[in-house]
């Protein structure tokens, strides 16, 4: 078992940063793939960046691109998600997740733990 609690959500002003953490417990933290997903009110769970293990390969779905930085540190057990040049419509409840695999993992019925959220609103 995984256990993943984000934090670092927040209120912030278009244009502005944030930075969301995901702590990971119970299991060997780097042996599993990370990502990050959000919600919005009304909207599907859209898959917005995963990392793979060891942290060589990455991806970001196309609105976040340039904006967007996923990073872990193994030794930490931590995944962030830095984001920057934030808009309204990045406004939702963010999740991190884990899957059981090395590689990347790009779709979210492969992620097998997941965290509780931490809302971002960004106001226009």
């Amino acid at each position: 078992q995984v256990q993943l609690v984000e934090s670092g959500g927040g209120l912030v002003q278009a244009g502005g940063s944030l930075k969301l953490s995901c702590a990971a417990s119970g299991r060997t933290f780097s042996g599993y793939a990370m990502g990050w997903f959000r919600q919005a009110p009304g909207k599907e769970r859209e898959f917005v960046a995963a990392i793979s293990w060891s942290a060589r390969s990455t991806w970001y779905t196309d609105s976040v691109k340039g904006r967007f930085t996923i990073s872990r540190d193994n030794a930490k057990n931590t995944v962030n998600l830095q984001m920057n040049s934030l808009k309204p419509e990045d406004t939702a409840v963010y999740y991190c997740a884990a899957a059981r695999s090395h590689g990347l993992v790009l779709t979210r019925d492969g992620y097998d733990y997941w965290g509780q959220g931490t809302q971002v609103t960004v106001s226009s």
